[in-house]
């Protein structure tokens, strides 16, 4: 029964395919913000734009469904902990920003962004206005830069999460 699965938030079971936990699966970014998550085999996924198209997996998307980080977190050291809690806490930012609040070299801000973009822990901003940094400045919303800007994957709130619950 449907009424028993427990989406994570900005999840929502499609109606038209009620899709199951036997049943593969895909998401369809909507325009209000919710991936709806529909059998993969669904007859309106034929006419969705495909580049609204989200590969899933129950394991990704249940509510209190248990979570086991792959090998590449225990190469994870305390300041790239600090980076993914950067973006947890203020959101989309860019390296130079990054480098003066953990007051660490820009140059190490820049290898870390792309390392950890690159374990799926971040991903890169596509071009667009954004938020100005939340606690700087209310409602201000600039236009991007020339930087490039980082935001915080699902991935990485669950390697923060999976720290703050087994760390010491």
């Amino acid at each position: 029964m449907t009424d028993e699965i427990r989406l994570k938030e900005s999840y929502t079971l499609a109606r038209c395919c009620s899709p199951s936990r036997s049943d593969k699966i895909v998401g369809y970014f909507s325009h209000d913000n919710y991936l709806k998550v529909h059998r993969h085999d669904c007859e309106n996924l034929k006419k969705a734009e495909s580049a609204r198209l989200v590969a899933l997996s129950w394991d990704d998307i249940l509510e209190g469904a248990s979570f086991t980080p792959g090998p590449d977190y225990h190469k994870l050291d305390a300041t790239d902990f600090a980076v993914l809690q950067h973006h947890l806490d203020y959101g989309i930012d860019y390296s130079l920003m990054v480098a003066k609040a953990l007051a660490i070299p820009s140059q190490d801000a820049f290898e870390r962004h792309k390392r950890l973009k690159d374990q799926g822990l971040l991903k890169r901003v596509e071009p667009r206005i954004v938020q100005y940094r939340k606690g700087i400045v209310d409602n201000k919303w600039i236009k991007h830069r020339n930087h490039t800007y980082y935001d915080l994957t699902e991935k990485g709130k669950a390697y923060l999460e999976y720290r703050q619950t087994h760390s010491g």
